[in-house]
């Protein structure tokens, strides 16, 4: 699959793909994941719009909905600061050649944006919050 191209579901932790690199964490391996960075209760653990979602508990107790990248493994949760602002997403996304960039929101750790690939697909962005760098695309 073609960098951009839409990311596949797999709820068993098939290989799915992801901005354009192949995932390979299992199911297994993202609990595992989640209970070394202190997460408990892990409920509802799908692979669902290019990323692994659950709902937890942190480790200060509180219920929140985690994210999981398939490539790196890095943990989003709700409530985490973005260094990035909406403007540097626009940005950023017009720098790797998308356009008619709009629906920019920061919701549940990611930023995600709607937007029109070079090729006229409507797709659906999601972006690290730290970095801006691209973690999925959807199509629309």
């Amino acid at each position: 699959m073609a960098p951009g191209a839409p990311a596949q579901s797999h709820k068993n932790g098939a290989q799915a793909e992801t901005a354009g690199t192949v995932a390979t964490l299992t199911q297994a391996e993202v609990r595992e994941l989640l209970a070394a960075q202190g997460f408990t209760r892990v409920d509802d653990l799908e692979f669902e719009d290019g990323m692994w979602e659950a709902e937890a508990t942190s480790a200060d107790g509180k219920r929140v909905d985690v994210r999981v990248d398939p490539a790196s493994g890095k943990v989003y949760t709700e409530g985490q600061v973005s260094r990035l602002g909406a403007e540097d997403i626009k940005a950023r996304l017009a720098a790797a050649g998308y356009s008619r960039i709009h629906d920019v929101e920061y919701d549940d750790g990611l930023w995600k944006a709607e937007a029109e690939r070079p090729d006229g697909r409507e797709v659906e962005v999601r972006l690290d919050p730290q970095d801006g760098r691209i973690l999925g695309v959807e199509n629309d």
